[in-house]
């Protein structure tokens, strides 16, 4: 399969350490088999850090999402209150270092609306099931792939 990941500069080599903290999943390298997806996702950080919107493309075997492999894998199907809890800890972990063991994860993104909520739950104006139940009924659930380990990004093939 095709993996996308938007940018404001093209990717020639994934550097791990340049992975920013605090993300969904962690500090990794993120992409989407959509394309649309990307192309918003570069044209946010063209935005912010200047440049021009670019999409890299990767090549990436989808059968190491089914296991057999000796890679450690994680997949979110949909919004859960496990995928809650997995994102808050990664948004609030106070170290540089991932609190999980996982190399590929594999799940929703949390986009604005959902950060929105995620606020409102932070703040105390919402329980943890009705931020779910917020969840269930958005429009547009998009997902992510995430590569987390050095390991994990030689399963990425450049294009």
């Amino acid at each position: 399969m095709i993996l996308y990941h938007g940018s404001n500069v093209l990717i020639d080599n994934i550097d791990l350490q340049r992975s920013k903290p605090n993300k969904d999943f962690g500090k990794g390298f993120y992409c989407s088999d959509d394309k649309q997806q990307a192309l918003r996702m570069a044209e946010l950080k063209s935005d912010f850090l200047g440049g021009e919107p670019q999409i890299t493309s990767f090549e990436f075997d989808e059968n190491i999402l089914k296991g057999n492999t000796d890679f450690s894998v994680r997949i979110f199907t949909d919004y859960s209150k496990e995928w809650a809890d997995f994102i808050f800890a990664n948004r609030n972990n106070p170290t540089d270092e991932n609190i999980h063991p996982y190399d590929i994860i594999y799940g929703p993104i949390a986009n604005d609306k959902v950060g929105l909520q995620i606020r409102k739950l932070e703040d105390g104006l919402i329980d943890k099931e009705e931020f779910l139940h917020r969840l269930k009924y958005m429009k547009g659930i998009t997902f992510q792939y995430f590569f987390g380990t050095n390991k994990a990004i030689q399963a990425l093939k450049k294009l």
